[in-house]
């Protein structure tokens, strides 16, 4: 149930008006928590909140408005290049039935389709109608004009996913890229027990280990953003054949590139059959995987990171960690975004995986299939947003951290054997190996001990005393 067109007696959900009669508050409340409860998909149920953003470009309102949008704006485009006239009143009027599109029209044009059995047709009558009831029922003919359904919907289609990716997904993973862009600056100086193989390793920086995130996805997003936004506009199978057998003179594939390209801001491309590639749109899927890949990883470490105290999380008064453990404060905001970011890369596979086969000049499958594109958007929504909230509640446990730096002072061991080779030391990595490996008893004072032996000078011996795992964490580029 979309709020944002109640008609005028559901005045609750305007904030100037607050004139709804008691029953009839409850009667809609009732209905949004059963509709809730009664969906089949999470996305339009129980995360239903987070993700109803999404409703303006993938609910399939939003794909009659866009259909509308590009049969509208062709329409005017043709009267532009003097195929016939159109008033100033009609072209306000026809701009308006864009902007002002309502679920009315949309239901509208859905009772058409229960006739017509054709969803781009209906638009088409939908349109014609308004045209007659402007007293332009000459220019009926021009709406749809020469078009097959596939220019239509392979240009409403790349559109809706072109301006949710701008508007939101986008948007979404680079405020999510710049937080953890903030938190590696505030941890910047924090050194970390590395773990290679799940073993101890060279420490390491928490800032640094953030900014292995923050780079992957400043990767990604920059190679997503420069994938175009694929079209396909040029008759029943990709040829112009009806608009050049009407008009043989006209440059219809300089026409049709200029509609797609300058009206529509999409890249039209040249040799179709009756559907776009979607080749593009496959990039911009596998694209769209690999930045969730990179926030499973993401999350799986900071799961891991929290199994292993070094970060605790805030609690909140009244909620459950558990039903049978009282003390429990599980992770499970990044366990919920792992899960949603799976459920999204698993549709975003077949999505491209599957759109770009198609049998000779046109299939039916691609169809069915592109009602779904909104779905992993969801998935992706609700991630994000558990992601944050996630790492909002994180509260860094530094005794931990340096509890489990000050047990493994093993890690240096390649820090000495280092400086030991420079200085041509015979069999430094040996003499380590034999000392560290399998001995779980390293410490401070046995690592000093072990130096102590060594025949070296005791300027060196300075020198290697100083290494701490503390301070054995390397250099890292600026940021």
């Amino acid at each position: 149930m979309c709020l944002n067109n109640l008609p005028p007696q559901c005045a609750i959900f305007c904030p100037i008006e607050l004139t709804l009669r008691k029953d009839i508050k409850n009667q809609l409340f009732k209905a949004i928590y059963m509709s809730q409860l009664t969906s089949i998909s999470p996305i339009d149920g129980r995360y239903q909140k987070q993700t109803s953003s999404l409703g303006a470009y993938f609910s399939e309102y939003a794909l009659i408005k866009y259909r509308v949008l590009v049969e509208v704006h062709y329409f005017l485009f043709l009267a532009d290049k003097k195929f016939f006239k159109v008033t100033p009143s009609l072209r306000k009027t026809l701009l308006a039935v864009i902007d002002n599109f309502s679920e009315a029209d949309a239901q509208k044009i859905k009772t058409i389709e229960a006739t017509t059995n054709h969803d781009v047709k209906a638009v088409e009558y939908f349109l014609k109608e308004i045209l007659d009831a402007n007293k332009a029922s000459d220019l009926k003919e021009w709406i749809h004009f020469g078009l097959t359904s596939q220019d239509i919907n392979n240009t409403a289609i790349p559109l809706s996913w072109k301006e949710a990716m701008e508007n939101q997904v986008l948007p979404a993973y680079i405020n999510l890229q710049n937080k953890l862009f903030q938190l590696a600056k505030q941890w910047k100086k924090v050194p970390l027990l590395a773990r290679t193989h799940g073993q101890a390793a060279s420490p390491t920086s928490l800032g640094k280990e953030l900014m292995v995130f923050v780079e992957r996805l400043h990767h990604q997003i920059e190679l997503f953003v420069s994938i175009p936004y694929a079209a396909k506009f040029g008759g029943a199978t990709g040829n112009f054949n009806a608009h050049h057998i009407a008009y043989p003179k006209k440059n219809w594939i300089s026409l049709g590139n200029e509609f797609v390209e300058d009206v529509l801001g999409l890249q039209r491309m040249q040799f179709t059959t009756q559907i776009e590639h979607y080749d593009h749109f496959a990039a911009q899927c596998d694209t769209l995987k690999r930045i969730n890949n990179i926030l499973i990883d993401f999350s799986r470490d900071v799961w891991t990171y929290i199994s292993m105290d070094y970060f605790k999380q805030q609690t909140k008064k009244g909620e459950v960690g558990s039903s049978a453990m009282p003390h429990k404060v599980n992770p499970i905001d990044f366990e919920n975004a792992e899960g949603n970011l799976g459920i999204a890369n698993a549709i975003l596979e077949h999505l491209a995986a599957k759109l770009p086969i198609s049998r000779l000049q046109r299939d039916l499958t691609d169809s069915t299939v592109l009602r779904n594109i909104g779905v992993p958007v969801g998935h992706i929504a609700i991630a994000i947003n558990s992601l944050e909230k996630g790492l909002g509640k994180l509260i860094l446990n530094e005794a931990k951290i340096q509890e489990d730096l000050e047990n493994n002072w093993a890690v240096v061991a390649e820090a000495i054997q280092t400086v030991l080779r420079r200085e041509k030391y015979p069999n430094p990595y040996e003499a380590l190996k034999d000392l560290t490996r399998g001995n779980s008893k390293i410490d401070k004072k046995s690592m000093h001990k072990f130096i102590d032996g060594l025949k070296i000078t005791a300027k060196l011996k300075a020198e290697l005393k100083k290494i701490t795992p503390q301070n054995y964490t390397g250099i890292s580029a600026e940021y």
